[in-house]
């Protein structure tokens, strides 16, 4: 028998059972009955069901390509939007008052955190949710224009998103000479583009409002109303970006096939909700399209980091050539005129 040390782990995935030994040790709900992995992605998610009935969500942070996780912040700005009644999965605290409880596993520690459960369906292609997404986004963003809480630990500005990710994508194995000039040579031209966007508007972003993390649900007077859940890439930072993350989900991954137009309906009602609360100002729309490119290069950076988990098939190079001609296909869409025509 070969035996490993602790630096040789990647992650390793707890049990169910495991995760409700742990919530049952940290945090006054009770007895849990029932808890199951739900997903492993950036990090693993698990489903709770206690005695009492009640219902709610766990997330094991993953070792993230950025370093610590940002608990202080998420948690503080998640309590302050609960003040202000924006629909969220609240953090629930442990029975010492804290937010997360590290859990040491053969990799070293990683912070549980719990939420509360959310019903509800992803708004999917619903044009009446899809416009209430933008609407609740908004209300977000005004609601957390007075957060005076703990810093965040990373902010959601070019430097995070581009130059860190580059610098991980360099290093991957699947990323040849040629890629490496190509992707260089774009962030290059992405750098230069938003230098001559001055004076962007910052918010305190959800980070990833891409349309499956949020539930609706029938309001008090029948409106449909989104309640947002999995800020782990929450912070301060672009609007531009904030928003564009809806059209990066939306927009083809090929140069061959171009947005259909009820891709493009969905974009348009997308802002038209947001607009009902807050402007966009003409500089954040310009800036829109060249952050579409800052989220794939950010998206390619993420899997670079994970690839002792993940493998080096999550990013293979006959994937990864297509990535530059269409990042900057995207960087000149016309985000308004041409998509609300």
């Amino acid at each position: 028998m070969f035996a490993l040390n602790a630096q040789s782990i990647a992650q390793t995935t707890p049990t169910g059972e495991a995760i409700a030994q742990a919530v049952m040790s940290g945090w006054a709900l009770g007895t849990v009955k029932h808890c199951v992995l739900m997903r492993r992605g950036f990090n693993q998610v698990y489903e709770l069901h206690f005695d009492n009935g009640r219902r709610a969500i766990a997330r094991l942070s993953a070792e993230r390509p950025r370093g610590e996780p940002n608990i202080a912040y998420e948690a503080a700005l998640l309590l302050h939007l609960q003040a202000r009644r924006i629909p969220l999965a609240a953090p629930l605290s442990t029975k010492d008052g804290a937010f997360s409880l590290f859990l040491d596993l053969p990799e070293g520690p990683r912070a549980l955190m719990l939420f509360e459960f959310l019903p509800g369906d992803p708004p999917g292609e619903s044009l009446v949710d899809i416009e209430a997404t933008g609407r609740g986004l908004a209300q977000l963003h005004t609601a957390a224009q007075d957060y005076a809480g703990p810093a965040s630990r990373y902010a959601l500005e070019v430097p995070n998103l581009l130059d860190a990710s580059l610098q991980r994508m360099l290093a991957a194995p699947t990323v040849d000479e040629p890629l490496a000039r190509e992707f260089s040579a774009l962030a290059r031209d992405l750098h230069d583009r938003f230098a001559t966007l001055p004076g962007l508007t910052r918010v305190h972003c959800h980070g990833d409002c891409h349309g499956s993390n949020n539930f609706m649900t029938d309001g008090p007077d029948g409106s449909r109303v989104a309640a947002f859940f999995d800020f782990d890439d929450t912070g301060p930072g672009l609007l531009a970006y904030e928003l564009s993350v809806y059209l990066w989900v939306l927009l083809p991954r090929s140069l061959e096939m171009p947005a259909s137009a009820a891709v493009l309906e969905r974009w348009r009602r997308y802002l038209a909700g947001y607009t009902t609360v807050r402007a966009v100002p003409e500089a954040d729309m310009a800036a829109i399209a060249p952050c579409l490119a800052l989220r794939q290069f950010w998206i390619m950076g993420e899997y670079a980091g994970r690839i002792p988990v993940w493998g080096t098939q999550a990013m293979p190079t006959h994937w990864l050539r297509k990535q530059a001609p269409l990042m900057r296909a995207w960087i000149d869409l016309p985000t308004r005129e041409g998509l609300s025509a």
